[in-house]
This record gives structure tokens, C-alpha cells and sequence, in this order.
């Protein structure tokens, strides 16, 4: 199906579009931009439902939407995703959003509709969140990138949280170009092109944790990027889900506190069952949980000692069809949730710059690579990937070499 019966049709993108645009400032320095932003923000004047049936916190006016309206961009509308947030396939009680490489896949989650808001072409870029992948899962699986910065460098006020520890605003485009645009907006850091020259990478050992498709891809980019002067050793992290789920149903549930005191919420099965449970856990088990996390964390400073940067998968496969529920891999079958959230938690739950890099997949599908580095280097992670989208263009437009 092409994006432009994508962008007519029902993807189950948009959440909230009005008429009229809120037109950014004219002489701002993005007043070239359009974007639309994940309906957890809050924004004056417009609706904020979650993409849920339940009802939900007051949530004000988020700064960073105000930031970038002052700075010239102009907000389209607001977009759905998996509901409140808490899930990677895009389930809300609206229909969820269908992929544009595919409109029999999902978009992935919980940033779907803000990852195909972008793929479709109809925003120059888009606001997600990401606590344990939800930028960087729907960006590969729709062919976007995406970008979770360090943990609090874009402020989360004003954004309907999940769990507070380990919420991250990110961004997501087609263009590098753009995500660096916004966050010098954002953060006045300048991001440039950096060579892949002597970067020495680690490169995470999950080989059995992909589909082969998944697998052939990180091989293929890993490749690409010796081919540029780096180096590559492979390193080993723990599977964090016992640590990350503990700590973020119960925020999450703290988040959702009010609603769950009746019987009947309005939330999905699903959703309701995992913040039950987050309910559940005991103050014991949440601290275990913390300390547990400080621990991977101390880990994660080790693995920084030996590498610049770290190559991980961004999803084990390509986007599921609509209904998939399990992944069958070589060695064990699981909920996709558990198989995709496993290759990207470990990030979001230590706060540590990542950006999800599409790579070609099958029959037209998008597979994607994460590039992550240590805490506060985010202007590396978007260098990196600058100099990879120049060169794909001079690739595409030899005539553009200067």
C-alpha cells in the first residue's frame, strides 16, 4: 500500500486533528517544520485521552511543545499509541495503528501513530515517549528514526507519565538532520557529523534472541560501519525485565492510582491486568527491584570502560501482523512484548542516549539497529548517525557532493 492511500486512508494514526494547525512562530529557527506530538502531551486548548477509555490525571501544558511552537514549528495534531503507553504493539481502545509499510502489521508501540505520523511523510517529526522502547521500537519497525536522549535532558512535565523513573520524551524523523535541529532547539547542544573512525564498539551478544532476518541485518550494519574505521568486539548485559518490570508497573500503577480504585476502569484487559499487578508488588519487591538497577547500572559504566559505543537490535524481527501475539525464534517461543522489550529496556531503564537507526528488512519491511552511548554523550549518538544519512544521501545524489 503506498503512503499516499496511507495518508488518505485509516491507519489509526491521529488521535486529535483540527482544522487548523497551532502555527508556530513565523520567523523561528524551525518555522520550516511541521510536527505532531503523542496525545500523553499536554497541550492548552486540546483534548488528552491516552488512546484510552479510562479517565486520567490533569496533565498541563508540556514545555517542550511550547518550546518548539515559540521556535517556529507548527503542531498538526496529536497522535495515538498503545494505551497509556504501556505496551510495544500499539493495542488502545481505538483500533490501534497499522503500519505503513504494511497496513496488515502494527506500527509498533507505544509510539505508533507518532512513528507513522512521520513514515507517512505528512509530519516532518514527531514527539514520542520512550520507557522501555517506545520510540525506538515503532521507528524500526516502520522505517523512521528515532531518538530516546539521556534521561531528563527533554523535560517530562506536562506529559501523562507511565513511570516516572524511567519516562523519556524522544523524537522522531526521517531526516537525522531534523532530530539534531530540535534538540539544539531544545538543549541548545549542536549536533555534527562525526566519523566512525577509530570508534571502538561493542557489539551486544543476543545473536539467539533475533530471527535470522534480524540477525542478517546487524551483521550487515555492523559490517558497514568497520568498513568506516571502527572497530567492533562483541560485549554481554543481562536480560533486565526482572529489574524493569517491577519498577515500572508499580509507577505506573501509582500513575493510574485513582481510576484503578474502581472496579471497571475502562482500560483494555490487558492494560488492567499489568497495572493490577503493578499494584500488587510489595514496597520490599520495588526496592529490590531499585537495587538491582543501581547494580546494572555500575555494570553498564564497566561495558563504557572497554567501548565509545554499543550496537544492540532494535526489535528481534520485522512488525508483527495484526493479532501476532508470540515470536517463534530458534530456540524458544515468547510474547512478543517480552522478546522485543528485552533488546530495548536495558536502555530506557539506565537513561543512556540511544538512537534506533532503520535497517532494510524483507518483502519492504524495516528491521533497526540501536546505537547507544554513555550518559550525556547524545550529541555522539546523533554525529553518528549524521554522517550515516550523509553518506546514504551523496549515495542517493552523487550530483549533491560538494
Amino acid at each position: 500500500m503506498s503512503h499516499e492511500v496511507n495518508a488518505a486512508g485509516d491507519l489509526g494514526i491521529w488521535a486529535y486533528r483540527p482544522d487548523v494547525p497551532l502555527r508556530g512562530a513565523p520567523d523561528g529557527q524551525l518555522a520550516d517544520l511541521t510536527f505532531s506530538a503523542k496525545d500523553l502531551f499536554g497541550v492548552a486548548g486540546w483534548p488528552l485521552t491516552g488512546s484510552t477509555r479510562a479517565s486520567l490525571p490533569f496533565v498541563e501544558e508540556s514545555p517542550v511543545v511550547r518550546t518548539l511552537i515559540d521556535a517556529g514549528a507548527t503542531l498538526v495534531g496529536k497522535t495515538h499509541l498503545h494505551e497509556v503507553a504501556l505496551g510495544v504493539l500499539g493495542t488502545n481502545a481505538f483500533g490501534g495503528t497499522r503500519n505503513p509499510l504494511d497496513a496488515e502489521r502494527v506500527a509498533g508501540g507505544s509510539s505508533g501513530g507518532a512513528a507513522a505520523s512521520v513514515a507517512t511523510r505528512e509530519v516532518n517529526f514527531a514527539l514520542g515517549t520512550d520507557t522501555g522502547g517506545s520510540v525506538r521500537v515503532p521507528a524500526a519497525f516502520c522505517g523512521v528514526v528515532g531518538f530516546k536522549p539521556t534521561y531528563g535532558t527533554y523535560s517530562a512535565r506536562g506529559v501523562l507519565p507511565l513511570s516516572l523513573t524511567c519516562d523519556h520524551v524522544g523524537t522522531l524523523s526521517n531526516s537525522t538532520e531534523v532530530l539534531a535541529r530540535v534538540h539544539e532547539v531544545l538543549t541548545s547542544e549542536q549536533a555534527s557529523p562525526m566519523s566512525w573512525s577509530g570508534v571502538r564498539i561493542g557489539v551486544w551478544n543476543v545473536e539467539n534472541w533475533l530471527t535470522p532476518d534480524a540477525a542478517n541485518a546487524l551483521r550487515a550494519f555492523e559490517a558497514r560501519v568497520l568498513a568506516l574505521g571502527a572497530t567492533s568486539k562483541p560485549f554481554d548485559f543481562p536480560d533486565v525485565m526482572g529489574t524493569y518490570s517491577p519498577i515500572v508497573l508499580s509507577e505506573a500503577a501509582e500513575v493510574h492510582r485513582e481510576a484503578l480504585t474502581t472496579e471497571s476502569p475502562g482500560f483494555l484487559p490487558f492494560t488492567l491486568g499489568l497495572l493490577r499487578a503493578g499494584q500488587a508488588l510489595t514496597a520490599q519487591e520495588v526496592e529490590a527491584a531499585h537495587e538491582r538497577r543501581d547494580r546494572l547500572g555500575r555494570q553498564l559504566t564497566d561495558v563504557f570502560g572497554a567501548f565509545d559505543v554499543l550496537l544492540a537490535p532494535a526489535v528481534p524481527s520485522v512488525a508483527p501482523r495484526v493479532g501476532e501475539e508470540e515470536l517463534t525464534l530458534s530456540t524458544e517461543t515468547l510474547p512478543y512484548r517480552a522478546a522485543i522489550l528485552r533488546l530495548t529496556a536495558p536502555w530506557s531503564l539506565l537513561g543512556v542516549p540511544t538512537i534506533s537507526w532503520p535497517l532494510p528488512g524483507p518483502n519492504g519491511l524495516s528491521l533497526g539497529v540501536q546505537i547507544i552511548a554513555p550518559r550525556k554523550a547524545d550529541a555522539l549518538v546523533l554525529g553518528l548517525a549524521l554522517t550515516l544519512e550523509r553518506l546514504d544521501l551523496e549515495r542517493a545524489f552523487p550530483e549533491s557532493r560538494r
